[in-house]
């Protein structure tokens, strides 16, 4: 079930692909320096994740001011570890440098659509009292 917080509108960001592949030591400014990103978790040997990114690739292809990025699991296993992934894939979003969704399974192109549009409606101020007020920092996102 897809779960919000404070829904209004904003939106921002460029990278050069519609899709980019993503390893460690490049995350934290992939995330830090672009305002809504969403990341698939996958490995080669699924089957569901492999008929998941071609729908992640034709949706990306419609949103160029969002950066969409695949995580290897089994090349990127701390990545993995510490978003604690347990299926896949898992779609996890990223806005303004907070994580505000995430999902197990393949998303139906649909459902991803509506995400991007719910993403860009969050208002991130009322995200950030939200957190505040159960004491999470954005660090510890």
């Amino acid at each position: 079930m897809m779960t919000w917080v404070g829904l209004k509108n904003s939106s921002r960001c460029q990278l050069d692909m519609a899709v980019v592949d993503v390893t460690e030591p490049e995350f934290a400014g992939i995330i830090e320096n672009n305002n809504i990103v969403i990341l698939d978790f996958w490995a080669e040997w699924c089957g569901p994740c492999k008929a998941y990114g071609p729908v992640f690739k034709r949706v990306s292809e419609d949103y160029p001011d969002v950066v969409f990025a695949k995580i290897n699991t089994e090349q990127e296993q701390a990545l993995s570890q510490s978003f604690e992934i347990r299926s896949i894939p898992t779609t996890i979003a990223f806005k303004e440098g907070i994580g505000v969704f995430m999902m197990p399974g393949a998303l139906p192109e649909k459902d991803l659509r509506d995400l991007v549009a719910k993403l860009n409606e969050i208002d991130m101020d009322e995200v950030r009292a939200q957190l505040e007020a159960e004491g999470v920092s954005e660090g510890s996102q």
